[in-house]
């Protein structure tokens, strides 16, 4: 979908989707909304993975200053296309020099994905990864 890079990080398996204005502490990476079935969680350095994203044109920014400031996810895993994660991946591979690889996978996909599997994404490629690996 966007972003560049070859990553790797824990999996981090979100029930459901995330607005991140409003949702993610951009300083700390914790998910804030209280809401949200992973409240207090943190996205630094996993492969987040969600059906779907949530938000305004708001969300974005948020998620890139997360991944500015070093507690964003390492990269993020969606069922469903969305622009506002498309641009954030832009702008902080733009601005910022870091890549925030985006990968669209199928539904099924994200059945066989359990939170803390090792991931890696090279290419717009995901990949589990052997426990260890």
């Amino acid at each position: 979908m966007s972003g560049s890079g070859t990553v790797r990080g824990p999996a981090l398996v979100l029930d459901e989707p995330l607005s991140f204005w409003g949702g993610l502490d951009p300083a700390t990476g914790r998910i804030v909304d209280v809401h949200h079935p992973q409240h207090g969680r943190s996205v630094a350095g996993t492969v987040l993975v969600a059906a779907a994203a949530r938000g305004s044109t708001s969300s974005p920014s948020v998620l890139a200053e997360s991944v500015r400031a070093g507690v964003g996810p390492a990269a993020v895993v969606l069922t469903e296309a969305d622009a506002g994660v498309a641009a954030a991946a832009t702008v902080v591979e733009e601005l910022y020099g870091r890549p925030l690889p985006v990968v669209l996978c199928a539904p099924g996909t994200l059945t066989a994905l359990r939170t803390a599997d090792p991931l890696a994404i090279s290419d717009g490629v995901l990949e589990r990864l052997a426990p260890g690996g």
